[in-house]
């Protein structure tokens, strides 16, 4: 078992690392503007276990595949923000069904999850995370070696999940004042394709293997 000082200093260190706004952050407030408060909390829901798998992957051995080629994470990474850059131009074509209010329908909410979840997965944030600071927190002679790297990667997924989820409903928020107006909210709708393009373009073209 992990000591819990080293478990409390790695808490430390994700919340601040979680606070500095990522991919992950951008993604759900774009979701937020241009599907509302249930998509982008979906969108955080499906993000997050997207986020838990790529830990488990990682702890099992992916991240030392990926560590030592440039090759994997780059697909990784351009997987991820071309995931982005689609979603963003979907809000931006159909940013005028978001106008009426109405409740998201049954098969929108697989689709909000099944997305949040591809961006979970290629966020090139968290792999660096996981690959890079979380073993720094492993004790040799606290056990499994693996158990411990995902008990750590699923600790910072529940910090990211109830920061995603504020950040979701500040968005959403926002969104429902601009919603007065059919047109306000028709712009935001815009507004959230635009940051997610923008985002999926930062992330193709910044980063490497380091």
């Amino acid at each position: 078992m992990i000591p819990v000082s080293t478990l409390l200093t790695f808490i430390g260190v994700a919340a601040i690392l979680i606070a500095i706004p990522g991919p992950s952050v951008l993604f759900v407030i774009g979701r937020a503007l241009s599907l509302g408060r249930g998509g982008a909390l979906l969108s955080v829901v499906g993000n997050s276990f997207g986020a838990l798998v790529q830990s488990v992957a990682i702890a099992l051995g992916l991240g030392a595949i990926i560590q030592a080629s440039i090759v994997v994470f780059t697909i990784v990474k351009l997987t991820g923000a071309a995931f982005l850059i689609y979603l963003g131009v979907q809000a931006i074509r159909h940013r005028k069904r978001h106008v009426s209010g109405k409740p998201i329908a049954r098969r929108s909410w697989w689709r909000s999850l099944f997305e949040g979840a591809v961006v979970g997965v290629t966020n090139p944030k968290c792999a660096v995370f996981f690959i890079a600071v979380v073993p720094q927190f492993v004790a040799v002679e606290a056990g499994s070696i693996q158990f411990q790297l995902f008990e750590l990667s699923a600790v910072f997924v529940i910090i990211g999940v109830i920061s995603d989820s504020i950040w979701a409903l500040a968005a959403s928020g926002a969104r429902a004042w601009f919603a007065r107006s059919p047109k306000r909210v028709e712009h935001l709708g815009a507004g959230g394709g635009v940051a997610m393009i923008g985002l999926g373009g930062v992330l193709a073209l910044t980063g490497n293997k380091n």
